[in-house]
This record gives structure tokens, sequence and C-alpha cells, in this order.
């Protein structure tokens, strides 16, 4: 499913980052459509982390521009990036191991039954929720009581998407969501983007795998060194070309050759 309208939900538009003298992003752009899947990929000191921190709101760009729905925007913090529907689920999740799954979902966004001092956190409708919540995504968590960390990673990442969604997410930007997961676990990663994706989120998903982004992302764009090898539609770069210009083809080939047995025995 996808907006009627084809203004990007969020979007940057030649954006750079320095930290004192080291350049951590130079001239990037990137879009986000509702419905679409954006992949922004790069090895480790590519800039996806200084990247993901504009989009949510903890940095500002030093130059370049920030735009949601097409007018300027300007976040202090990720609350304001979080007040216009732009939500970040990071790699350590934000979840506290020991809670339920319930708990974990509502963290600092309790309901309530009561007023003044009679306030108390309205357990049956969190549990209640939290599994509707869940089956409208199609994840079977077995019990929504059982402590967060008795889940697989894999879990851990739905149950995150589900709750960025279910608060409201226009925008869902997923770091490295399949980076420590084996390949069934990634799997099921990548069938709740889809979902999300299905609802009308526009997703942004960091990556340095290629084989995980090919098959869900809409549009890619490839990161090296801080700077941007180009943004492409997937109609525009197959898997190949595009694992090929994230890794450095020509410096991949170079390396083959290196490594390479001589064909000549030894003397």
């Amino acid at each position: 499913m996808t907006g009627t309208d084809d203004t990007p939900l969020l979007e940057v538009r030649g954006v750079g980052k320095t930290f004192g003298g080291v350049i951590a992003l130079r001239d990037v752009s990137l879009r986000v459509r509702a419905g679409q899947v954006g992949c922004v990929l790069g090895d480790n000191g590519a800039g996806k982390s200084t990247l993901i921190k504009i989009l949510s709101g903890v940095h500002a760009p030093d130059t370049g521009a920030y735009l949601v729905d097409g007018a300027p925007a300007d976040f202090g913090s990720p609350r304001d990036a979080l007040e216009r529907g732009i939500a970040t689920v990071y790699q350590d999740l934000a979840m506290i191991p020991l809670m339920s799954v319930w708990r974990n979902f509502f963290l600092g966004s309790e309901p309530v039954l009561g007023r003044g001092p009679l306030r108390r956190f309205d357990v049956a409708l969190a549990r209640r929720t939290v599994r509707e919540e869940l089956r409208s995504m199609g994840i079977d968590i077995r019990d929504v009581d059982q402590p967060v960390g008795t889940l697989s990673g894999g879990e851990r990442q739905s149950v995150a998407i589900a709750r960025a969604v279910h608060f409201g997410a226009r925008v869902l930007i997923l770091d490295e969501p399949t980076s420590a997961l084996g390949v069934k676990q990634a799997g099921v990663v990548l069938r709740y983007i889809a979902q999300a994706r299905d609802r009308g989120v526009g997703v942004v998903f960091i990556t340095h795998n290629p084989h995980h982004a090919y098959p869900i992302g809409d549009r890619f764009l490839v990161l090296n060194r801080g700077t941007s090898l180009g943004e492409y539609a997937k109609d525009e770069i197959t898997r190949e070309e595009l694992t090929s210009l994230m890794a450095g083809g020509a410096e991949l080939e170079q390396l083959a050759h290196e490594l390479s047995r001589s064909e000549d025995p030894p003397g």
C-alpha cells in the first residue's frame, strides 16, 4: 500500500555533519515514502550511524535540508521527531529483559485507570492491547507475560516494531535489526518489516547486508566513508550490482587477484 500523495514522508537533501575536523557525512540525500522501504547500506564507518542520528533528531545536520511531508523540519531532540511520527528502533531495543512483553511494550506510556492518587496501571487493557497488536501484525508470541529476555532475537525485534507502529509511527527507522540474527530469525524480522510497510508506514532499513536489503527494499542508498555512492530504485540496480557497489567491486577484484594461488608450481 502506498500513499496517494507522492510527497515523501521524510526527506533529507544534501545533508552533512562534521565532528571537529572529522567529516562524518557529506552531501547525502534520502527520500522515504509511505508504504515503502528505503534501505541504507554501508560497511562500518560508512556514516550509517550519523545518518540515523540526524533522521531521529539526535543531531541536527550542519548542512543541507531536512523535510517532513515536504516542509522544512528542525528537531531539537528525538522526542521532537517522535511527535512527528518518526520512530527509531536501535539495536539494543531499549527493553528490560526481566520485564514481561506487555510491560516492555508500554514502557513509559502506560495506560492508566482512575485519577489523581487513585491512578493505577490498567494491566488488563495493556495485556489485551499487546495481544491484539501482535496478532494484527502476524506476530506469534506464546505468552505476553513471559520476560522479554526469554524471546529470540527476531521475536524481540518484532515486538519493538509492533510497539512503534502501535504508538503511531509514520516513519520507522530500524538500526541493523538483522545484524546479530541467523538466517531464519532474520527472515522473521523481514516479514514484520513487510507488515509495517503494508500498513502504510515508511521504513528506513539500515543494514550492512545487501542480501537482507534487496528482497524487502524499494530504494537503496549506499554510503561509503560518509559520502553517497548513489540512491537507486529497485528496477535500477540488481542484487549483484548492489553488493558490488557496497563492497567496492574494483577493490574486491584486486584483492581476489592478490589472494589467488599462482598457477606456476613452486620451484
